[in-house]
């Protein structure tokens, strides 16, 4: 019988160490971009806060303007976060290309003014628009002043977004981070100087909500730039600097592989737009209980999001180096990372849902006392949904990496919107679920998405298409 030789111990520890080593660079990388996707949100919150204080028919007239703005805003932020696995590949090919990196800056510049000029001319008439769907015409008017101040924040944050990828794809992730927080910062002192008038500011009401947006926004970015000129390796990519170097070719790739993007995130984005709405027929209580659950999953949600944009990078670069093994190994590593989260997560919010939920809920009335239970009950919903929602965020993430969008996109609209809004809407209309329904619905799409990303990811590996 022939011997079966016995594994090779300096094999198995350059294995070892590789592993560690991917699983150290994805963490450096993910964690100032957690904090930076944590930063942005706050800001929104913030936005939500200060027009609450100003007045009711304010913080309504803003939520329909911003509603009205997200889409679109999101769809160019997913066409745009095609530089970041773009710019790695080429550097993962040569890692002296700075001419390639910077005509991928040139041509994502370009793309951002390309998308922000048409949506900025549409939401500029944010009036017509909402008075056509049938919403209140005091509060379209007042919609439409806040968008006047904020659809000029899209192109700044456009550019911001394609400057910060090109800086993760450069490992330079510290200065986002240090511009987010300077942005978080900005938007909160504006909003309190223009939405009421305090520090000699005017009174701007809503318009000086959505000026602080356009105000932090422009700030961010020209931070960014400036962060250039102080690190060595980001000034020899010299991403800003004159000739223009606009590449047709560079811009058709980005767009090729972002469109798709920009379409799944709608798409998701979309279905809990959807769920937000159908609440609203359900009860008052539903959908207070459901915005409380939702705002506890978005925060979590920052963590997966980040570590998936990391692996975006990572497996980008080694996407481009031909490295099958490097890219399975970025791959998993971030996917392990986010799992591990996510359960934590999960566990959190099934074994503390009174702690985390208690800042949301003051008073001991029948009224609070209904809308406890049920923001308990989605919760349970909520902690199995972050786990299929984690998942997907990172293999979504991972394929992106490679290059592979178009497919993912079409699992994304066939999970979301043919299974599990259909599902939740079933669940919620034709049965005593009610809202329970409609989180059933999104963590049935949610787990289907997963599970068909993980098979693309798989066949990908065994078929040898990565590379």
């Amino acid at each position: 019988m022939a011997r079966v030789p016995p594994p090779n111990p300096i094999g198995l520890r350059v294995t070892a160490r590789l592993w560690r080593e991917e699983i150290a660079a994805t963490f450096a990388l993910s964690w100032p971009i957690v904090l930076t996707n944590l930063a942005n949100h706050l800001m929104t919150t913030t936005d939500v806060m200060m027009m609450g204080w100003y007045s009711p028919e304010a913080l309504a007239a803003g939520t329909l303007g911003f509603n009205l703005y997200l889409p679109p805003f999101l769809f160019a932020i997913g066409v745009v976060g095609a530089v970041a696995p773009i710019a790695a590949a080429r550097l993962g090919a040569d890692a002296g290309d700075r001419e390639g990196v910077r005509r991928v800056a040139h041509a994502s510049f370009a793309l951002s003014l390309a998308l922000a000029a048409p949506i900025m001319a549409a939401l500029w008439n944010t009036e017509a628009i909402l008075t056509a769907l049938g919403e209140p015409p005091l509060l379209a008017r007042m919609a439409e002043r806040y968008m006047h101040g904020l659809e000029w924040a899209l192109f700044p944050n456009l550019l911001f977004f394609a400057a910060r990828s090109l800086f993760a794809a450069l490992d330079r992730v510290a200065p986002i981070l240090i511009c987010a927080l300077l942005g978080l910062a900005c938007n909160a002192l504006a909003n309190y100087a223009l939405v009421f008038g305090n520090l000699g500011a005017p009174r701007l009401d809503v318009l000086g909500s959505g000026l602080s947006t356009t105000l932090s926004q422009t700030l961010m970015f020209v931070a960014l730039a400036l962060f250039v000129r102080l690190d060595a390796r980001l000034k020899r990519a010299r991403l800003f600097a004159l000739p223009w170097r606009f590449d047709a070719q560079v811009f058709a790739e980005i767009w090729r592989l972002g469109f798709p993007i920009g379409l799944t995130i709608v798409m998701e984005v979309g279905i809990f737009s959807y769920s937000a709405l159908a609440m609203g027929l359900i009860s008052p209580t539903a959908i207070e209980a459901h915005a409380i659950v939702l705002q506890l999953a978005a925060i979590a949600f920052m963590v997966p999001l980040g570590l998936g944009q990391a692996a975006s990078v990572r497996v980008g670069y080694f996407f481009g180096a031909r490295d099958k093994a490097g890219v399975a190994r970025a791959g998993w590593a971030a996917f392990a990372l986010a799992i591990c989260f996510v359960s934590l997560s999960a566990t959190t919010m099934f074994v503390a849902p009174d702690w985390l939920l208690a800042p949301f809920l003051r008073g001991s009335s029948s009224q609070h006392a209904a809308l406890a239970a049920l923001a308990l009950s989605f919760l349970r919903i909520a902690a199995i949904f972050q786990i299929f929602d984690g998942a997907q965020a990172a293999l979504a993430n991972m394929l992106r990496g490679a290059h592979d969008s178009r497919v993912p996109a079409i699992m994304a609209l066939c999970g979301y919107w043919l299974i599990g809004a259909p599902l939740g809407f079933v669940l919620a209309f034709h049965t005593s679920l009610a809202g329970l329904g409609l989180w059933i619905g999104l963590a049935a799409g949610l787990a289907l998405v997963a599970g068909m990303l993980l098979a693309r990811w798989l066949w990908r590996l065994r078929r040898g298409v990565f590379v």
